[in-house]
């Protein structure tokens, strides 16, 4: 099933803050952040085992626990199995993301893409998840910013165990819909041009974004839009970067990219609409887009994204962001 038809709505939350990304999130403010967005009405939930060594899927997990299984959607991811036994967090090697979650829990984290690695981590998530099922399943970091040079070793270790065995699962009726979870195109091309296996859509974060665009519009969302899957939108705001914060794709914002955001930033403010709302409406406005999935660590945040969904944005705030170079000339605009 296209993961466009399973998801319930345009927004989602993505719970990587929940593993305390950049910081040490209290317990109560965590758990008060999922109620927000369940409160908010939001029914899609993305997870992953990385986020914090499995922290992010234990808190929803118990956030979770109360609400009726079948009103909600639940994503997570395989590729990487969480042991029991700890690890120096600090020596991780986390490609370009660094130390990210060094506020994590302590677990040995081991990257596997094997068909057997899979199933287990699928097993080990529904536990941590606190629940019978998962919806969709995406594969995590396929691709150039984790594995370097060795990016292409790592995906056919992946297209022969962890594709085929989610495949599987998906015929069988386990999962509802598989596909990757990236943050480069250059993965997600490369599986819709092979004849098997058959994904249902994908998760890009950070590449369909007001800052940056371009590559993910020339073949990827065309790609995605033909044969009908829908494309979640992680990292809508360029971690943090577009609505002020210190960060753009997990590290410190360089000089030009502030020079960007605030060209932006002045236009947006001359027509008083929000960068939130600039950033996920640009995001939806993709036909191939079927969600955003803004992370929160805080309640609060959640509202703000609801009114960003739900702010008037004039057609001439946008017509002039592609005048001014800023959205490419091929992105479609919000009506």
């Amino acid at each position: 099933m296209a993961i466009k038809d399973i998801l319930p709505g345009k927004l989602g939350f993505g719970a990587a803050p929940l593993g305390n990304m950049f910081r040490d999130i209290p317990e109560p403010e965590a758990r008060a952040t999922v109620e927000a967005a369940w409160n908010d009405g939001i029914r899609y939930y993305d997870n992953a085992p990385f986020y914090g060594a499995g922290l992010a899927e234990i808190r929803m997990g118990a956030a979770l626990a109360d609400k009726p299984r079948d009103q909600y959607v639940i994503s997570t991811k395989v590729g990487r199995v969480i042991l029991d036994e700890v690890e120096d967090v600090s020596a991780r090697d986390l490609g370009e993301k660094g130390d990210v979650f060094k506020y994590g829990r302590p677990n040995k984290i081991v990257n596997d893409y094997s068909a057997d690695a899979t199933l287990r981590s699928i097993e080990d998530s529904l536990k941590r998840l606190n629940t019978d099922h998962i919806d969709i399943a995406f594969v995590h970091d396929v691709a150039q910013d984790f594995y370097g040079d060795e990016w292409l070793d790592v995906f056919e270790t992946a297209r022969k165990g962890a594709f085929r065995a989610l495949d599987k699962l998906r015929d069988e009726g386990v999962i509802k819909a598989w596909g990757l979870g990236v943050n480069r195109v250059e993965p997600i091309e490369l599986l819709l041009e092979l004849q098997e296996p058959r994904p249902d859509g994908f998760l890009l974060a950070g590449r369909y974004t007001l800052l940056d665009h371009d590559r993910a519009l020339q073949r990827v969302m065309p790609m995605v839009s033909e044969r009908g899957l829908g494309i979640v939108v992680g990292g809508p705001y360029s971690s943090g970067a577009l609505v002020g914060g210190p960060n753009f794709e997990y590290a410190p914002v360089t000089a030009p990219m502030r020079e960007k955001i605030a060209r932006i930033k002045t236009i947006a403010d001359r027509y008083g609409i929000s960068m939130k709302a600039a950033g996920l409406q640009f995001a939806l406005a993709n036909p191939a887009v079927a969600a955003v999935i803004p992370g929160a660590s805080q309640p609060g945040r959640i509202a703000e994204d609801r009114a960003a969904l739900q702010e008037t944005v004039p057609a001439d705030f946008w017509r002039e962001l592609r005048e001014s170079g800023i959205v490419n000339s091929a992105a479609p605009l919000p009506a």
